[in-house]
């Protein structure tokens, strides 16, 4: 299952169809991976074989994001409040036999993000969940210890499952969102395309979700990081001052210079374009700059 995954993983970074994971055979019998409970196991299974997260709306946080507790482990509710409901029957087998899962993260409708192999590491009844290791170094530890750590080492585990969960559905969601194409010139190559925060994520407000996003090419997401260029609320690109009076050949003039005053191309689907406030917050940034 997970060279299948990793196959699809790998040519579609942006987002997998259900339908293309769905493609899997065992045994020249074909085997569903998404369906549509969150929790799933086949019929000749014991223990649970993935989990989903439903895909949420541009503006919204991240499903899972309040779901991260202590040490970035993931509290994954039960399906119904019945602990001996049979999904969570079969997540609770997947914990005592220490089996590995896939993990479907929702990007657009039927088209997921994967994460794998992430394992089950304690259940917490009283919260009608169980906690899920999406880091193998993670799995390392006792659960029961894991908010013990130094606030160092609990950080840095936080800060690692975040990353892997927030830039990897960010980046899919924005580029779905851009049509694949940078917002500035268009270039439609994925693999030259960045997903650029408009309030920097290393700010408390710089969130990972689509109107704080713009799809970028490296080119414009560095001059954009460097105040090289800046994007007023109106979506009117700007360049510095002392940038537009440089000579440095083609790319500067073609790339950077010739793109002042052109106006930036933003989703069609409103919850999507990136939002006014955040724009001139990151504005004035680019205007102290300058």
């Amino acid at each position: 299952m997970f060279v299948h995954l990793g196959n699809l993983a790998a040519l579609y970074p942006e987002g997998i169809k259900s339908s293309d994971i769905n493609r899997f055979v065992v045994n020249d019998r074909p085997l569903k991976l998404v369906v549509q409970p969150g929790i799933w196991k086949p019929a000749d299974l014991q223990a649970a074989l993935t989990i989903r997260t439903t895909y949420t709306a541009p503006d919204q946080a991240p499903p899972y994001d309040d779901a991260l507790v202590g040490g970035g482990l993931l509290k994954y509710a039960y399906q119904g409040t019945d602990p001996q409901r049979s999904d969570n029957r079969a997540l609770r087998a997947a914990l005592e036999q220490e089996k590995p899962l896939a993990y479907f993260v929702g990007v657009a409708k039927s088209v997921y993000q994967v994460h794998f192999p992430v394992h089950v590491v304690a259940e917490r009844p009283a919260e009608r969940a169980f906690l899920i290791a999406i880091e193998e170094a993670q799995r390392l530890i006792d659960p029961a210890l894991i908010e013990a750590l130094t606030p160092d080492r609990r950080s840095y585990l936080e800060r690692l499952v975040r990353t892997r969960l927030h830039q990897p559905l960010f980046r899919a969601q924005v580029l779905r969102a851009y049509r694949k194409q940078c917002a500035v010139c268009h270039l439609q190559h994925t693999d030259l395309l960045d997903a650029a925060h408009i309030i920097r994520d290393t700010d408390a407000t710089g969130h990972a979700v689509v109107p704080n996003g713009l799809s970028l090419c490296k080119i414009h997401h560095a001059a954009y990081d460097r105040n090289i260029i800046g994007i007023r609320p109106d979506l009117v690109i700007e360049v510095r001052p002392d940038v537009l009076l440089e000579k440095d050949g083609p790319m500067l003039r073609h790339g950077i210079q010739e793109m002042s005053g052109q106006r930036l191309t933003v989703p069609t689907q409103r919850a999507a374009q990136p939002h006014r406030e955040r724009l001139e917050q990151r504005y004035e940034e680019f205007r102290s700059a300058s």
